[in-house]
């Protein structure tokens, strides 16, 4: 019998299977990291976007504006453009309705682009 040096099938096996659950580690680990990544990234537009709400105001002798459109047009630009949120719907805005409690929400829809579900990314709700 002649030996030609090469792998036999239980090795070939063998890596295999440890090469699978090192990748299904890595994958449970770094899995929920792109979701985590997203609500983070519309966070910070929300707050970007109220910064540009609250400086609106400050300009307008605290009249808020009626849409996110306002901050975009008009004589002076508070925001370069309107970017969709990372799961690429807009961005919702309830402006006040009384001018002296001056509460305003912004907020994006999540991921199933419903509004008012429980994946809704507001400026009120915290990190994850």
């Amino acid at each position: 019998m002649s030996n030609t040096g090469g792998f036999t099938l239980i090795e070939l096996i063998l890596v295999t299977v440890i090469i699978g659950i090192l990748a299904g580690m890595v994958m449970v680990n770094y899995g929920g990291r792109a979701r985590e990544a997203q609500i983070r990234a519309s966070k910070g537009d929300i707050a970007n976007l109220s910064t540009a709400i609250d400086l609106f105001a400050l300009d307008n002798n605290d009249t808020y504006p009626a849409g996110l459109d306002n901050l975009v047009s008009g004589t002076r630009r508070y925001i370069r453009e309107l970017q969709p949120d990372p799961w690429g719907n807009a961005y919702n805005y309830k402006a006040p309705t009384d001018i002296m409690l001056a509460d305003y929400v912004i907020f994006s829809s999540g991921p199933d682009g419903m509004p008012g579900t429980e994946d809704d990314v507001t400026s009120t709700s915290p990190m994850p």
